[in-house]
């Protein structure tokens, strides 16, 4: 298999690192992140220009059907700028309306950069079970009406319509009786807390008090919900690990930086054989955390090409929770290491070593932690077979 980007890919990449470069520096970052907005609309008309919001939306819809490694490209490179636009939250809720042909006139505007999404999913009781759900919706004339609280929504203030995953059948942790709907953060009834996270990104806890939506508004079919958001969530894991990847190539080069540059005893620290045994250990994660991310994307491209293949969807599974774990893993392992190599300065605010490590143990947690996939992937079938035939 051919694991080489294309040249239009590496050429997006070229293109992103440079706006990053000349308009993107760290100190502007800082000054977004203190802003009472904390996100720059102009920022934002530059992801839109670039073509970047219409990246993975149909052509029907305007957009340019960019697959899973087209985004693993584009996810690498903001994860290396640290930019806390709501890109993510975007495309994560793009996918969700991807999977549903009566969401064209939404993936419209969210291609030309006009409309932000944000997934109202998580809530205080469910962790990372997407599946336990207490988010109600009934049925109401022709349309339906929520009530419940969703907690952590990525750049739920930011957002013109929420992705929420509501039960409008069945027990709480049920798989059956999910349904999504696109609400509006407009509509009545519908109240957003903003907050700052530890890493910078905005967040919200998003209150819904017998919202009304109408028939429209549901995403994919009433009840069975769960296939979509399974899938999505998926997406968003794979798009997650490419973030994390971009985070610790940065980190790591900007801690060999250090190393190269900090005297002591009239020597670079790089010179002495303990901290460059640690660099190497940093490096063997950083290059099995690039392995697995991609194979993720990979398997996430070919279960899209492939959709309603039970075996292309198994293999997506499988190969995203080993990557979420694996990726995980090396953001804790690689953002330690650099945080003790830059020494008392790793922690501070005015150097980036401590903002890429708050941006890694958020990714982590985010969407599932490391236990959650590991679990995840022992669960899949098939696990435990070469083990009883022995």
């Amino acid at each position: 298999m051919d694991f080489n980007f294309k040249e239009e890919q590496l050429q997006l990449a070229d293109a992103l690192k440079r706006w990053i470069a000349r308009d993107y520096t760290f100190d502007a970052r800082r000054a977004i992140v203190g802003s009472p907005a904390g996100v720059s609309d102009t920022a934002w008309a530059t992801l839109a220009e670039l073509g970047l919001t219409a990246l993975p939306v149909p052509e029907a819809q305007g957009g340019f059907d960019g697959d899973a490694v087209d985004m693993f490209v584009v996810m690498q490179e903001l994860g290396r700028g640290l930019v806390v636009e709501p890109y993510f939250s975007t495309m994560f809720g793009a996918e969700f309306l991807r999977r549903d042909a009566k969401q064209g006139a939404l993936l419209e505007r969210v291609a030309t950069g006009e409309l932000k999404l944000a997934c109202a999913l998580g809530e205080r009781q469910s962790r990372h079970d997407l599946r336990d759900i207490a988010t109600r919706a009934a049925q109401d004339g022709d349309g339906w009406r929520l009530h419940g609280e969703k907690k952590v929504v990525l750049h739920g203030a930011q957002a013109g319509v929420l992705i929420v995953s509501a039960r409008t059948a069945g027990a709480q942790r049920d798989e059956d009786g999910i349904t999504l709907f696109a609400v509006p953060t407009d509509a009545p009834g519908v109240a957003v807390r903003d907050v700052r996270m530890l890493d910078g990104q905005r967040a919200a806890d998003v209150l819904l008090r017998d919202v009304r939506v109408g028939a429209d508004a549901v995403v994919g079919t009433v009840g069975a919900g769960w296939t979509i958001l399974e899938a999505a969530a998926d997406y968003g894991a794979g798009l997650l690990c490419a973030e994390a990847l971009g985070a610790m190539d940065a980190l790591f080069g900007a801690t060999l930086d250090y190393l190269k540059t900090r005297q002591q005893f009239g020597v670079p620290i790089g010179k002495f054989q303990a901290l460059q045994h640690r660099m190497a250990d940093m490096y063997v994660h950083l290059e099995q955390a690039r392995s697995m991310a991609l194979l993720a994307a990979v398997r996430l491209a070919g279960a899209a090409r492939n959709a309603g293949d039970d075996n292309a969807a198994a293999e997506r599974r499988r190969a995203v929770a080993a990557a979420k774990y694996r990726v995980g893993q090396a953001a804790r392992f690689v953002g330690q290491q650099a945080i003790q190599l830059h020494g008392g300065m790793g922690v501070t605010d005015e150097l980036p070593a401590s903002h890429y490590f708050k941006r890694l143990s958020t990714i982590e947690l985010t969407l599932g932690d490391c236990d959650h996939h590991l679990a995840r992937f022992i669960a899949q079938p098939g696990f435990y077979d070469d083990e009883e035939a022995a």
